[in-house]
């Protein structure tokens, strides 16, 4: 009865946050671009009826109708402020669906569906470039300007190895997808990358905003564009023999998102030079790898490649122009532990307007780098593994960043991200390697925080609130309401989406099937964003056979309507750098809960 109070108080304060006075308020400074999408409509059949949704994009009025036809007759009318989802008890998995979106009484717009699931989920079929070749991490694009995304998925070697390991690797490859399966294109990056977590972070974005996605990733010597275009000396191997490559020249490239041909490629800054400057001497710190899109002016997306995060900590920003890359700023720590910034990087860096100023900032964990690449804060905690950055907590101003530490003081963290002052600790007694935050329980007000130093959950005065601790790993929204749920899964096993309930316990909605996660103990997706249908998040996996990707899409309805995750620059930009070493799940700018009216709409430009 208490679960059925919760939901019924959930639907009111959702409908109260979509009133029309609430729709009309906007974020953000009106500048940044984002990508010009379809309505995404995805029709999920099971039994007894089709549970339909698409997106309500950025650029839609506040007050827009949409018309739901199956076969032609109209079922489903969301009104002016209703939820762009509905399940159909009169439609099967033969049935034929559009969306009509109303402008003032008139049809705007009318999009067919483009994607029916039938079964348990969508599966893109896939040509490994070898057997011994599984699907890794993936991101999304729209690479032909049709408003539909296409999915840039990493292929990995068996024999792929962490930095810190020794062994010759064979090469690693990227491939441009369409959700038919199609394949755009397909890149070698050859001998002289070597496979593993931590040596190639590829960026996916419009950066130039000519409508139509670009790629950036470091290359070497040997990689072969979608052309069949080799960059550098074909022949040359740097190879060392025990695997690792610490000699000879290395570059950062940029591909068409169309055609994978290699637009423009310059010399890779910071060059290596020796590797002891880096804290050893056989190639693993030297080879530390991120990559993150950054909205650095507030306007549009700039590729951001870093290179050592252990000790010396470097990074280098890029516009395009012209199809060229053109260099924006640098930032390098140097090699003296006393300098700013000195081993206090992240396996993961993620992008936000931390500071209010319309432009995005860059968090490495203890770190943050302005939006001009000099230092804007640092906590001097040294390196960690995990982070969150979002508007965990509604009542504070601003934005605010989880993290745990491998270094002494062990434990997690919550920081405010406006300046780094330190929220709440949790002491811990070892290397805290995991940690995790989102709003993903009812029972308690704002965000709720955990990490592998305690098995107790925090709420953001860094009290325990009474929570069993859910899986440290990911996160995803899922049912419809406005908590988020716990997606997690073991070592290279099927997925599982679970929500607490309102006694503390787990209650699993989704178990994923014949499919496995990725990378190893972090057991993450290959991709989860809202890349269709509505603001809810979709989940791409890899089949057990590594012969397809399976995307499984939610079948719980929701009466919320929301503009599409995708079209906050926060989310987008997160989602862009998901795939970055130990991968962390994308987080709103805003805060999502059953406890808050519903956020303001983007104010967003979208590309023409």
């Amino acid at each position: 009865m208490k679960r059925l109070f919760c939901l019924i108080l959930i639907a009111a304060l959702a409908l109260g946050g979509c009133s029309e006075g609430a729709a009309s308020e906007k974020y953000g400074t009106g500048e940044a671009y984002v990508e010009k999408l379809d309505r995404g409509i995805c029709a999920f059949a099971a039994d007894g009826g089709v549970t339909v949704s698409w997106r309500f994009l950025a650029d839609d009025p506040d007050d827009a109708e949409f018309l739901l036809y199956r076969d032609g007759e109209l079922v489903y009318s969301s009104g002016p402020y209703g939820a762009t989802c509905y399940f159909d008890d009169g439609g099967t998995e033969n049935s034929v669906y559009r969306v009509d979106m109303l402008e003032n009484g008139s049809v705007a717009e009318s999009d067919g569906c483009d994607i029916m699931i039938s079964g348990k989920s969508f599966e893109i079929p896939l040509d490994p470039p070898g057997e011994n070749y599984s699907p890794n991490d993936c991101s999304v694009g729209d690479s032909d300007g049709d408003g539909a995304y296409e999915i840039f998925l990493k292929w990995q070697p068996d024999n792929a190895r962490d930095n810190s390991q020794s062994g010759v690797t064979d090469n690693t490859y990227i491939d441009c997808l369409r959700l038919n399966g199609e394949r755009l294109w397909r890149i070698d990056l050859g001998r002289n990358i070597r496979s593993g977590a931590h040596y190639l972070q590829f960026l996916v974005a419009d950066f130039d905003l000519d409508g139509r996605a670009e790629m950036t990733c470091k290359t070497g010597d040997g990689t072969v564009d979608g052309l069949g275009n080799v960059i550098g000396d074909p022949e040359a191997d740097y190879r060392n023999s025990d695997g690792h490559i610490i000699t000879g020249p290395e570059y950062y490239t940029l591909f068409d998102g169309l055609t994978g041909e290699a637009l423009d490629t310059v010399d890779y800054w910071p060059e290596r030079g020796s590797p002891s400057l880096w804290g050893d001497n056989y190639g693993n710190r030297c080879e530390r790898y991120l990559g993150a899109v950054a909205y650095l002016d507030g306007v549009k997306p700039y590729a951001v490649t870093v290179r050592g995060y252990y000790t010396r900590l470097t990074a280098c920003a890029y516009t395009v122009e012209d199809k060229k890359l053109v260099e924006y700023w640098r930032f390098d720590s140097g090699t003296d532990p006393k300098n700013d910034g000195y081993g206090d990087g992240n396996h993961n860096c993620m992008p936000a307007d931390v500071d209010g100023d319309g432009k995005q900032e860059i968090c490495f964990g203890s770190l943050c780098l302005d939006d001009d690449g000099t230092v804007l804060w640092n906590l001097d905690t040294g390196h960690g593994d995990a982070m969150h950055l979002g508007d965990f907590l509604p009542l504070r101003d601003g934005l605010e960043l989880w993290i745990c530490h491998e270094e002494e003081p062990y434990g997690a963290s919550l920081a405010d991200a406006r300046d780094g002052s330190v929220i709440f600790r949790v002491e811990g007694e070892k290397d805290t390697g995991r940690a995790c935050a989102g709003n993903v329980w009812a029972e308690n007000r704002g965000a709720e925080f955990w990490s592998s130093a305690s098995g107790d959950v925090y709420n953001g005065k860094g009290k325990a609130v009474g929570l069993k601790r859910p899986g440290v790993n990911f996160l995803i929204y899922w049912d419809g309401d406005l908590e988020r749920e716990i997606l997690d899964g073991g070592n290279e096993s099927p997925m599982t989406v679970s929500k607490p309930n309102s006694d503390g316990g787990l209650e699993t909605l989704k178990t994923t099937s014949r499919c496995l996660s990725c990378n190893s103990t972090k057991a993450t997706p290959c991709l989860s964003a809202d890349i269709f249908g509505d603001w809810r998040e979709e989940l791409i996996v890899r089949s057990n056979d590594n012969r397809s990707l399976r995307i499984f899409e939610t079948d719980f309805t929701t009466d919320i309507r929301l503009t599409t995750l995708m079209h906050d620059i926060q989310y987008r930009a997160q989602v862009a750098g998901q795939n970055n070493c130990y991968n962390q799940p994308p987080h709103p700018s805003f805060y999502l809960g059953s406890d808050e009216p519903l956020p303001e709409r983007p104010a967003v430009k979208i590309i023409n």
